[in-house]
């Protein structure tokens, strides 16, 4: 099972992050004209995502992306280069037009239950410390990505060995989340 090649920052197992990581530098993988994101601060939610839409390293089954609040993200080196991936996502994911690489995504609608955080790949930084990965993200979704259905015992197998536990919608408290921000959106007043 260890052949699965869920994502290289988690194929040889979850490193722990360091208690009061305070940031680091994400650049994208252009030999040159390099484009660079600082982020002041660690990030929460990490997790690896089987989705369609996020960027993943070349030969993996999930992308891994976090969130950090958007006043923490700056682009600090060639953001002409970036450039929006698909404008009708509810994410905006700036890319590198010279590598593919997605910087970060950045929501916009302020009614959206994430508004206020970027998504973000802390593979894309150098510095050591980060917030671990805690779950696997829209598993099922791989397999529109071409991953072979007749595997997904094996892929929940190896996510769940990793300490990942696969979800095929986002972690419990991120759906919790979400809920309380649509109840509140609809003026319901949660019971004591």
């Amino acid at each position: 099972m260890s052949a699965l090649k869920i994502h290289p920052s988690v194929d040889g197992g979850v490193k722990a992050g360091k208690s009061g990581f305070s940031g680091g530098t994400l650049t994208c993988k252009c030999k040159d004209n390099q484009v660079t994101v600082q982020l002041a601060g660690d990030v929460a939610f990490n997790h690896v995502c089987g989705c369609t839409k996020c960027w993943k390293p070349e030969g993996s089954l999930f992308s891994m992306v976090a969130v950090i609040p958007r006043d923490k993200l700056q682009v600090t080196a060639n953001a002409q280069k970036l450039k929006i991936v698909d404008e009708s996502a509810a994410i905006q994911r700036y890319a590198c037009t010279g590598c593919g690489v997605h910087m970060y995504g950045r929501i916009e609608n302020k009614n959206h239950p994430f508004y206020g955080f970027d998504f973000v790949h802390t593979e894309l930084s150098s510095d050591q410390g980060w917030a671990a990965p805690e779950f696997a993200a829209f598993v099922s979704s791989i397999i529109e990505s071409g991953a072979n259905p007749q595997n997904m015992g094996a892929v929940r197998s190896r996510l769940s060995e990793l300490g990942l536990t696969p979800y095929d919608c986002l972690s419990p408290p991120l759906m919790d989340l979400i809920a309380t921000h649509t109840a509140k959106a609809k003026g319901v007043v949660a019971a004591a």
